[in-house]
């Protein structure tokens, strides 16, 4: 399905809330580099809760989901990570491995997380404190609530 053949709805959340890499401060001297996130500034959203991922073992997949409301932008801290964000209109897949570029992913959006290098950890800054029922874990009904079927 072509964006013009989305509701008007839909069109405008596509072009608002796109998953895109968002570019860091970085700043560096002798001493070394300081890369820091500021709301309003690069996050998109209000933060509530802010948490991160460390110690994934080789082959395992983080993710596999989508939020209804909550937004989300992750940074790789340190090693690397592979994410594949679909909208249910285009699927991306963008390798973290930098602490100055941070991953927004909207919501309604399905992630999947993987190739963690073993010194990964990822820092995830997101819009809404945990809440089980944000979640949607089968990728059908995403894909149904994502392009808008009743």
């Amino acid at each position: 399905m072509a964006a013009r053949d989305l509701p008007a709805d839909r069109r405008a959340r596509e072009d608002q809330g796109a998953p895109r890499l968002i570019p860091l401060p970085r700043i560096e001297d002798e001493r070394g580099s300081l890369s820091f996130v500021e709301a309003g500034d690069h996050v998109p959203f209000q933060i509530r809760r802010i948490y991160y991922l460390t110690g994934v073992p080789q082959g395992v997949r983080r993710g596999g989901h989508a939020h209804l409301t909550s937004e989300q932008l992750i940074v790789a801290l340190a090693g690397s990570v592979r994410i594949t964000v679909d909208t249910g209109v285009s699927r991306t897949a963008h390798t973290l491995d930098r602490t100055d570029v941070g991953l927004y992913i909207p919501a309604l959006a399905w992630r999947e997380l993987q190739d963690f290098s073993a010194t990964a950890v990822c820092l995830v800054l997101s819009s809404q404190h945990y809440d089980a029922s944000d979640y949607v874990h089968d990728f059908a009904e995403f894909l149904t609530m994502a392009r808008g079927r009743p």
